[in-house]
Protein backbone atom coordinates (compact mmCIF):
# COMPACT_ATOMS: atom_id res chain seq x y z
CA UNK A 1 0.00 0.00 0.00
CA UNK A 2 1.32 3.50 -1.02
CA UNK A 3 1.33 6.39 1.05
CA UNK A 4 -0.27 9.44 0.01
CA UNK A 5 1.00 12.34 -1.63
CA UNK A 6 1.40 14.52 1.40
CA UNK A 7 3.44 12.12 3.50
CA UNK A 8 6.00 12.20 1.18
CA UNK A 9 9.58 13.42 2.63
CA UNK A 10 12.72 13.07 0.94
CA UNK A 11 15.28 12.12 3.81
CA UNK A 12 17.97 10.41 2.20
CA UNK A 13 20.25 11.31 -0.54
CA UNK A 14 21.35 7.84 -2.16
CA UNK A 15 23.26 9.20 -5.02
CA UNK A 16 25.30 12.35 -6.23
CA UNK A 17 26.36 13.25 -10.03
CA UNK A 18 28.50 15.40 -11.28
CA UNK A 19 29.08 16.59 -14.70
CA UNK A 20 33.23 15.77 -16.19
CA UNK A 21 34.68 16.17 -19.54
CA UNK A 22 37.20 13.88 -18.74
CA UNK A 23 36.24 10.51 -17.20
CA UNK A 24 39.98 8.65 -16.23
CA UNK A 25 41.42 12.33 -15.14
CA UNK A 26 38.25 12.63 -12.74
CA UNK A 27 38.58 9.05 -11.43
CA UNK A 28 41.95 9.58 -10.61
CA UNK A 29 41.51 13.07 -9.16
CA UNK A 30 38.94 12.13 -6.55
CA UNK A 31 40.86 8.44 -5.76
CA UNK A 32 44.13 9.35 -5.66
CA UNK A 33 43.79 13.20 -4.92
CA UNK A 34 40.43 12.93 -2.54
CA UNK A 35 41.04 9.53 -1.63
CA UNK A 36 37.70 8.26 -2.53
CA UNK A 37 37.14 4.86 -2.71
CA UNK A 38 35.84 3.79 -6.08
CA UNK A 39 33.12 1.42 -6.69
CA UNK A 40 33.04 1.26 -10.46
CA UNK A 41 33.47 2.19 -13.93
CA UNK A 42 31.14 2.06 -17.07
CA UNK A 43 31.72 3.57 -20.22
CA UNK A 44 31.27 7.32 -20.01
CA UNK A 45 30.69 7.03 -15.56
CA UNK A 46 32.54 6.15 -12.76
CA UNK A 47 30.88 5.10 -9.37
CA UNK A 48 32.60 6.57 -5.70
CA UNK A 49 31.42 5.56 -2.11
CA UNK A 50 31.39 8.27 0.17
CA UNK A 51 29.90 7.23 3.34
CA UNK A 52 27.02 5.52 2.28
CA UNK A 53 26.04 7.90 -0.93
CA UNK A 54 27.62 7.10 -3.92
CA UNK A 55 29.26 9.52 -6.36
CA UNK A 56 28.92 9.40 -10.53
CA UNK A 57 30.91 11.27 -12.78
CA UNK A 58 30.09 10.78 -15.94
CA UNK A 59 30.25 12.55 -18.97
CA UNK A 60 27.55 15.73 -20.61
CA UNK A 61 24.31 13.94 -21.97
CA UNK A 62 24.81 14.86 -25.96
CA UNK A 63 21.08 16.88 -26.26
CA UNK A 64 22.67 19.12 -23.22
CA UNK A 65 26.48 20.33 -23.67
CA UNK A 66 25.87 22.41 -20.32
CA UNK A 67 26.67 21.64 -17.16
CA UNK A 68 25.55 22.06 -13.74
CA UNK A 69 27.35 21.33 -10.43
CA UNK A 70 26.29 21.24 -7.28
CA UNK A 71 28.86 21.97 -4.59
CA UNK A 72 30.15 18.60 -2.33
CA UNK A 73 30.21 19.40 0.92
CA UNK A 74 33.15 16.94 2.90
CA UNK A 75 32.83 16.62 6.81
CA UNK A 76 36.53 16.31 7.87
CA UNK A 77 37.17 16.79 12.08
CA UNK A 78 40.65 18.77 11.37
CA UNK A 79 39.81 21.00 8.20
CA UNK A 80 43.32 22.33 8.50
CA UNK A 81 45.35 18.71 8.17
CA UNK A 82 42.80 18.38 5.46
CA UNK A 83 43.33 21.21 3.72
CA UNK A 84 47.15 20.55 4.08
CA UNK A 85 46.65 17.01 2.83
CA UNK A 86 44.60 17.84 -0.42
CA UNK A 87 46.57 21.14 -1.42
CA UNK A 88 50.23 18.85 -1.06
CA UNK A 89 48.55 16.13 -3.55
CA UNK A 90 47.79 18.66 -6.24
CA UNK A 91 44.29 19.55 -5.30
CA UNK A 92 43.68 23.36 -6.17
CA UNK A 93 42.30 25.49 -3.72
CA UNK A 94 39.95 28.23 -3.95
CA UNK A 95 40.64 29.39 -0.02
CA UNK A 96 42.23 28.67 2.74
CA UNK A 97 40.44 27.46 5.42
CA UNK A 98 37.86 30.25 7.12
CA UNK A 99 35.56 30.52 9.86
CA UNK A 100 31.89 30.62 8.32
CA UNK A 101 29.26 31.27 11.53
CA UNK A 102 29.52 30.90 15.08
CA UNK A 103 27.00 28.66 16.50
CA UNK A 104 26.23 28.13 20.20
CA UNK A 105 28.51 25.50 20.70
CA UNK A 106 31.15 25.01 17.87
CA UNK A 107 32.20 27.55 15.20
CA UNK A 108 31.63 26.24 11.35
CA UNK A 109 34.54 26.50 9.07
CA UNK A 110 34.60 26.08 5.14
CA UNK A 111 37.87 25.80 2.82
CA UNK A 112 36.68 25.70 -1.03
CA UNK A 113 38.11 23.80 -3.73
CA UNK A 114 37.67 22.89 -7.71
CA UNK A 115 38.33 19.54 -9.35
CA UNK A 116 39.32 18.99 -12.97
CA UNK A 117 36.58 19.61 -15.00
CA UNK A 118 36.07 23.24 -12.35
CA UNK A 119 33.15 21.34 -10.03
CA UNK A 120 33.45 23.05 -6.59
CA UNK A 121 33.99 21.14 -3.60
CA UNK A 122 34.86 22.24 0.18
CA UNK A 123 35.84 20.76 3.22
CA UNK A 124 33.67 21.40 6.29
CA UNK A 125 34.28 20.94 10.04
CA UNK A 126 32.17 21.59 13.10
CA UNK A 127 35.14 23.06 15.10
CA UNK A 128 34.22 23.23 19.21
CA UNK A 129 35.35 25.65 21.42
Amino acid sequence: MSQPASALSLTQIGQIALTVHDVPRAVAFYRDTLGMPLLFEMPNMAFFTCGGIRLLLGLPEKDKPETFSSILYYKVDDIQSAFRTLRSRGANAVNEPHMIARMPDHDLWLAEFRDPDNNAFALMSEVKR
